[in-house]
């Protein structure tokens, strides 16, 4: 028997079982059809695996099938949380979880199967009455003094996706030791039988407005000007939510700032997760942007905003030097409201030596330069916001966070949540916009002066994909490449340090002296840092069939008249780094 065949025993084996009677009859339904079917593509794709609850909680296509999103994958994980809280906490009278979702669909309908699980294992659960941001669930966990939580998401995926992303007690997502624990607790369930899907209604108890009026009071105490908001409360700002969850809080923030000239995408603020006005509903995608690019050149826009379908990530659009309206990347959004806060904490007099920020590894240096200059402490974390989190919490009580970011367009200017907020961010960048009114600037003039003052830089991520079944082996065979080849040069300026994540090693090239960094754990990250300051990140993607490469380049500013030419260098030497590279 071949290979083919083998696989298409061993498939049908694995779904015949899905056509019992512990099964719904919709699911039989569906695992029935793909059964009959002469093309057995979906079968395969569907069962030649279980969906993997990994440390992020499930992602994956929706539908029936043991590699797929639907209530038992769903219900699997949520009986394996439960199972674990119960060991965690067991002196507690009474766990709680709060259980949110987005506007995806099959998102209520998997919220409430959480929230019938959690209350079927005894466990008291706060269910939001309809979609949220994912910040407001995370300050929710706080909030109610909750141990764990659940939001039903799958960010800015693709709409055939949805995902299950859980959180522990500080309001962040798992990290160790809680994320192997429970991973452990979820693959002991072997049967649906042992999943307790028959919920307890005494234990469910449904919030909405009373947990948004908290969470919006708490954004605005993050305000550091709110004079200059009412001189320029009228400032055109046009935002867009891509038919996601933004819609809720976004608008009522910016009202409650004192911004009174919002304007509306109205086709982008029905929440659909069909996301039916873009091909991608993320707003790094200039497509995405496109709708809400077009209403800002009809109104003469000062600012325009975006959040994705879950609202934790920021997108952002300025004018250019040409007066062209231009999608900024997430480096220059976390440098922007970092440099802002940082500034006006200084100003206010609020700075007392005992303050810091963070910012992942692949993220912008031109953070480090800002935050050196106004001698505040800098941390560097993993990237992914349960890392920013877990700084935060190993300086709960010592020291003030001022705020936190990574290129990936996220950013948390608060601890009273512990997940990238687009709610607060995008509120704050009103208030930088109309700050930078007030002293005569637009967006793209203040952009320019904090390279004059810290250095210009310029990013760009590259993501080679390697798909089938040796994409893997190739990925892993380029790290190793890298590693034991690493590049002498890269753009024409030496390779000084190279950092590896794996053991934590930091090499200095020219004597090879070894130190070591101070990170948690380690991760399969290569970095190469240059004379000239360029910084080559290098990345297997955890979820994906595809290696990240982050290069950063530098330079100086003499003056505003030099930032064209500073993109052309930049630009033309990120091309002599790729070809370094070979990619």
């Amino acid at each position: 028997m071949d290979n083919q065949q083998e696989l298409i025993k061993q498939v049908t084996e694995k779904a015949e079982k899905w056509l019992s009677d512990s099964y719904d009859a919709e699911t039989r339904a569906a695992v029935k059809a793909m059964l009959e079917n002469e093309d057995k593509t979906d079968l395969i794709e569907s069962f030649y695996k279980d969906l993997e609850f990994g440390t992020g909680g499930l992602r994956g296509i929706m539908g029936a099938g043991s590699n797929r999103m639907n209530i038992y994958t769903v219900g699997a994980a949520t009986q394996g949380l439960a199972n674990y809280l119960k060991e965690a906490f067991k002196d507690l009278p009474e766990i709680s979880v709060v259980v949110g979702h987005d506007v995806r669909n099959n998102s209520r309908k998997f919220a409430e199967i959480v929230a019938d699980i959690f209350s079927a294992n005894g466990i008291k659960v706060y269910l939001f009455e309809d979609f949220r941001p994912t910040p407001e669930l995370s300050f929710a966990i706080r909030h109610l003094g909750c141990q764990s939580g659940v939001n039903i998401t799958a960010s800015h995926n693709p709409k055939e996706y949805n995902g299950y992303k859980a959180y522990w007690a500080d309001g962040a997502q798992i990290i160790s030791p809680h994320d192997v624990n429970i991973i452990d607790n979820v693959n002991r369930i072997k049967d649906v039988s042992e999943i307790k899907f028959k919920g307890d209604p005494s234990k469910i108890q449904i919030i909405g407005k009373d947990m948004d009026d908290a969470f919006l009071a708490a954004i605005k105490t993050l305000s550091l000007d709110p004079d200059v908001i009412k001189r320029h409360a009228d400032l055109k700002i046009v935002y867009t939510p891509i038919h996601g969850t933004g819609v809720k809080l976004i608008p009522d923030s910016l009202r409650n700032y004192g911004f009174t000239n919002i304007i509306h995408v109205p086709e982008q603020d029905v929440p659909s997760g069909d996301f039916p006005t873009v091909e991608s509903p993320n707003p790094e995608v200039p497509s995405a942007m496109a709708m809400a690019i077009a209403k800002a050149k009809e109104v003469n826009a000062d600012l325009v905003v975006a959040s994705d379908p879950d609202a934790d990530r920021i997108g952002c659009v300025i004018r250019d030097n040409n007066g062209e309206y231009q999608l900024i990347n997430g480096n220059q959004i976390c440098m922007i409201l970092l440099n802002y806060i940082m500034l006006r904490n200084r100003e206010l007099g609020k700075l007392t030596g005992n303050e810091y920020v963070v910012k992942t590894i692949v993220t912008t240096e031109t953070i480090k330069a800002i935050a050196d200059n106004n001698n505040i402490r800098m941390f560097d974390s993993y990237t992914g916001f349960k890392w920013i989190a877990a700084v935060i919490r190993d300086h709960e009580g010592t020291a003030r966070y001022l705020g936190g970011g990574e290129e990936s367009y996220g950013f948390l200017a608060e601890d009273f949540a512990r997940d990238k907020d687009s709610v607060s961010a995008i509120s704050l960048m009103a208030e930088i916009c109309a700050w930078a009114k007030d002293r005569g600037m637009d967006f793209n003039e203040m952009l320019q002066e904090i390279y004059l003052k810290n250095g210009y830089s310029h990013e760009e991520g590259i993501s080679v994909v390697r798909k089938g079944r040796t994409g893997a082996q190739e990925i892993a065979q380029m790290m190793v490449d890298f590693r034991k080849n690493a590049p002498k040069t890269l753009g024409g300026s030496k390779v000084v340090t190279i950092k590896d994540y794996a053991d934590l090693n930091v090499t200095d090239v020219a004597t090879g002296n070894i130190s070591k960094m101070d990170f948690p754990t380690t991760s399969n990250v290569l970095q190469f840092f240059t004379e000239d300051g360029s910084k080559v990140s290098v990345r297997p993607s955890g979820t994906e069939p595809k290696i990240k490469f982050y290069i950063e380049v530098r330079d100086k500013m003499a003056s505003k008249d030099d930032y064209d030419r500073c993109n052309r260098d930049a630009a033309a030497k990120i091309e002599s780094i790729k070809k370094d590279l070979g990619i």
